[in-house]
């Protein structure tokens, strides 16, 4: 697939000591809300622009809304968002400890995944990351993987194996509705699934 610039050739990281005032993030939702930028913003019923804490240890971001999140204006609430749920309540995350976003904020027919779309939501992307400051990015699928990463593709090989860039620590993984695709593929997301686990658990008690 076409490489995606990644987040930060377009918005920079700032240290995680800086923090972002509550007003700033309400007129970034307003600013998605209102996106025109290209044609989904008129397709879509609702933006899904982001469920969870505010200041979370662990940002899931998927690839783009599907039916479910449009309807209810929030990413991952249909059918792959209660296996993600499964895994972050499995992993040990409290409510307070993760975030869940998408690269694309509304849904693309098809759930096709959309290059235009994403170029249009990649400054909208960036700055959630400098708002939230997360310690670790754990991406789903290979299209999120490639919005930060794509130094890192292919999906199979990068998925399940921690690395560091800018600061951040990047967790990739398979999208959760892979895994309900086949039995080999449910195994994979197991597993990795248990090493994210055992590294929250080790981060934790550093």
């Amino acid at each position: 697939m076409p490489r995606l610039p990644t987040v930060d050739e377009v918005w920079p990281l700032v240290p995680r000591t800086h923090r972002r005032s509550l007003a700033e993030w309400t007129r970034l939702n307003r600013e998605i809300d209102r996106c025109r930028r290209c044609p989904l913003g008129d397709l879509r019923a609702h933006p899904a622009i982001h469920r969870g804490s505010l200041r979370p240890r662990v940002l899931f971001v998927g690839e783009a809304p599907g039916a479910a999140e449009d309807r209810a204006g929030l990413p991952f609430v249909g059918a792959a968002g209660k296996r993600l749920d499964q895994l972050i309540h499995g992993v040990g995350l409290l409510e307070s400890e993760f975030a869940v976003l998408n690269v694309i904020k509304c849904r693309p027919p098809q759930n096709r995944f959309s290059l235009e779309a994403a170029e249009a939501c990649r400054p909208f992307l960036a700055r959630q990351i400098e708002f939230l400051q997360p310690m670790m990015v754990v991406t789903l699928g290979v299209s999120a993987l490639s919005a930060f990463r794509p130094d890192l593709l292919p999906m199979t090989a990068a998925a399940g194996h921690i690395s560091r860039w800018r600061g951040l620590r990047f967790f990739p993984m398979i999208h959760p509705a892979a895994a309900a695709r086949s039995l080999g593929f449910l195994r994979r997301w197991k597993r990795d699934g248990k090493t994210l686990a055992s590294i929250l658990a080790r981060l934790g008690a550093a």
